[in-house]
């Protein structure tokens, strides 16, 4: 007992001349020492100047004046820290017992650089040598001799709390050429045990806005030595809560459970200091997310087991984003239930833009946002149980997207809809100037059904196929519209035209209401300009054929055409046509006989015998008279003027010859 009394006693007396000792040293022979034991720790320079001053109670600390940490060799964006202070709290115990157990760390208005070269390399991989974890010797082996141990006694770092105020951060990548700076930057980190959890509140201004980190990183110590660690991180800010559940190491890398909650996209991406891109409504306006989240050294980013809320729309699936290069670029094989994106249709208020025009109005004059095109390239794979593009309705879709350059195509592998199935390609191209294009086909489609959607035309009921190519050129719907070229063919079976009763218009010419029965019809036109103009219609109806030839104004919305059929009354005889004129807006057309036509296409051949009877008579009636009045006689097969001239030309040689009598 008096044994282990004087060993306390020799402690307790060593302790109080350890401590006393300090008392005797100038502020700056200990900011010296203070700078010599940081740098051993880092293995970087380290300069300390300005007033230095101790404090003994109730903490044995230090605050200098500016103090600057140098950067790696390699770096090139200068000293790797600069701070106006630098105020650093020990444990008088654990330094006693070679340990240093840092019981606060300030740092005030420090400029930070934190520095990536070409080849990956991070000016914060520090070497520190003689520097290992608490408790452990950096030798390493239990065998090596006292001395030599006490010689290669470990640093055992631990903060019980560090404090950095108003830091400005530069970064710098080689790797990707890029430099980015942020101010008004605080941390708050407790950690108090080297290879135990450390907790951390961050606050980032990218753009003047609080970014919140805040969560445990379990084994600081080793992640800070190139480890991996298990962490829990709440990313928040206005309207946005992100956590990652998962592991993670310096160099960056990352796996975690990811959960999101982002009421506005914009504004999340305004407080990271990015272009808030006017996202259309249904596709991540606001965004809830969860999903296994990896992101990789340089920065590629993949979720998988992902399920995608996007303000309106689902999504299941898997996506990886690569970020290097002049736009990220992602590649997703992704499910949806019912998919709606009538906000990419023109004048779908995707890009927040006024009401479109309805009615008889015409196409939306509103401008078209496609700026979304140009935030980033993929390669997307998308399947749908419905997808609902404002205009048309479809059922199961399975779709091929690809942006390239603000460029971007819809390969349709399936798309069933209107009772039929569609196929081809559609592109919208925003590279310089909007247009879309296509070149579809559909086959087995519900005619009314489609043209109701396609143009309001509801009076053709049948189901046909389809082909069509486009090109259209404008920043709204009524320019698109406008300019539309291209061509179109269709070909049906047996339907109905409501509307007019071609039937009743034969017999009585009144063909306003009922409906005409055709077993078939085929016809093709040419569009440019916005009109689509064909001269080939052909119907047969089961008493009548029928042809047709004229213009659709698809920039119009109106028609111009001329449906002539011709009723059937058999082989050796000739059917009565008569032509009707279908004119207007499509929303009301126009249609009645065209008597005119009719007369010229049903009595083209009594015209033409009593136009012949009539010029037999007058040309009797004047034989007559140049005969009575003139005695001229017409010879057969001569005409009158001949007669005439014969006639005048005789008197003219007989008064000659009178002269020489």
């Amino acid at each position: 007992m008096k044994f282990l009394t004087k060993i306390i006693g020799f402690v307790l007396v060593a302790a109080l001349l350890a401590v006393g000792a300090l008392f005797f040293l100038p502020g700056e022979r200990i900011a010296r020492i203070a700078a010599e034991r940081i740098s051993t720790m880092t293995g970087r320079e380290v300069t300390m100047t300005g007033d230095t001053s101790i404090s003994f109670y109730p903490v044995l600390g230090i605050s200098t004046g500016r103090t600057t940490i140098a950067n790696a060799d390699w770096a090139s964006g200068g000293p790797m820290l600069e701070a106006d202070s630098f105020k650093v709290g020990v444990d008088p115990v654990a330094l006693i017992g070679g340990e240093v157990r840092i019981t606060g760390l300030e740092v005030a208005r420090p400029r930070i650089v934190i520095e990536r070269d070409a080849n990956g390399r991070g000016n914060w991989e520090i070497g520190v040598d003689g520097v290992a974890q608490s408790g452990q010797g950096a030798g390493g082996g239990a065998g090596g001799s006292g001395g030599e141990a006490a010689q290669s006694r470990a640093l055992a770092l631990t903060l019980d709390r560090a404090l950095i105020t108003d830091a400005s951060v530069t970064y710098i990548d080689a790797r990707s050429g890029t430099r980015q700076q942020m101010s008004g930057v605080s941390l708050e980190l407790r950690w108090p045990d080297y290879n135990g959890e450390a907790t951390f509140d961050l606050v980032l201004r990218p753009a003047d806005q609080d970014v919140r980190f805040a969560g445990t990183i379990n084994q600081l110590g080793p992640l800070i030595e190139g480890g991996v660690s298990p962490l829990d991180v709440t990313v928040s800010t206005d309207g946005v809560t992100l956590r990652l559940d998962g592991r993670a190491s310096a160099a960056p890398q990352l796996d975690a459970r990811m959960t999101a909650d982002i009421d506005s996209t914009a504004r999340f991406m305004g407080a990271l200091g990015l272009p808030p891109a006017d996202l259309p409504r249904g596709l991540g306006r606001e965004i809830s997310a969860t999903g296994q989240l990896s992101v990789t050294e340089d920065l590629r980013i993949s979720l998988r087991d992902m399920t995608l809320g996007l303000g309106g729309n689902t999504l299941t699936g898997a996506l990886d984003v690569v970020t290097a290069g002049t736009r990220p670029r992602l590649t997703a094989r992704l499910d949806a239930g019912a998919l709606d994106l009538a906000m990419l249709s023109p004048g779908g208020g995707g890009g927040g833009g006024p009401a479109p025009a309805s009615g008889d109005d015409g196409w939306s004059r509103a401008p078209i946002n496609a700026s979304a095109l140009g935030l980033a390239d993929a390669d997307i794979a998308l399947t749908a149980d419905s997808l609902d593009l404002g205009q048309f309705t479809f059922g199961a879709a399975d779709i091929g997207l690809t942006i390239d350059n603000a460029r971007a195509v819809a390969t349709l592998r399936r798309l069933e809809g209107y009772g039929g199935a569609l196929t081809g390609q559609a592109v919208a191209n925003n590279r310089s100037g909007l247009s879309v294009g296509g070149d579809l086909e559909a086959r087995g489609i519900d005619m009314e059904r489609f043209l109701t959607d396609a143009a309001g035309i509801t009076r053709f009921s049948t189901t046909g196929t389809l082909a069509v190519d486009f090109l259209g050129v404008g920043q709204s719907v009524h320019d698109i519209m406008n300019s539309l070229s291209g061509n179109l063919s269709v070909a049906t079976g047996r339907g109905v035209i409501s509307g007019f009763d071609l039937d009743r218009l034969m017999r009585t010419g009144d063909g306003s209401g009922g409906t005409t029965v055709f077993d078939q019809t085929g016809a093709s036109f040419v569009i440019e300009g916005g009109n689509m103009r064909g001269d080939d219609l052909r119907m047969s109806m089961p008493l009548a054929t029928a042809t047709g030839k004229g213009r659709i104004g698809l920039g119009a919305r109106d028609i111009d055409y001329l449906f002539t059929p011709v009723l059937l009354q058999g082989e050796n005889s000739r059917g009565l046509a008569i032509p009707v004129s279908i004119t207007g807006p499509w929303s009301n057309p126009r249609i009645r006989p065209d008597l005119e036509k009719a007369i010229d296409l049903n009595l083209r051949e009594e015209r033409k015998e009593l136009e012949k009877k009539a010029r037999e008579e007058v040309d009797r009636e004047i034989d007559k008279f140049v005969e009575k009045e003139l005695g001229v006689t017409r010879q057969e097969g001569r005409s009158v003027e001949d007669a005439l001239r014969d006639s005048v030309k005789d008197q003219a040689v007989k008064e000659l010859f009178k002269l020489f009598d």
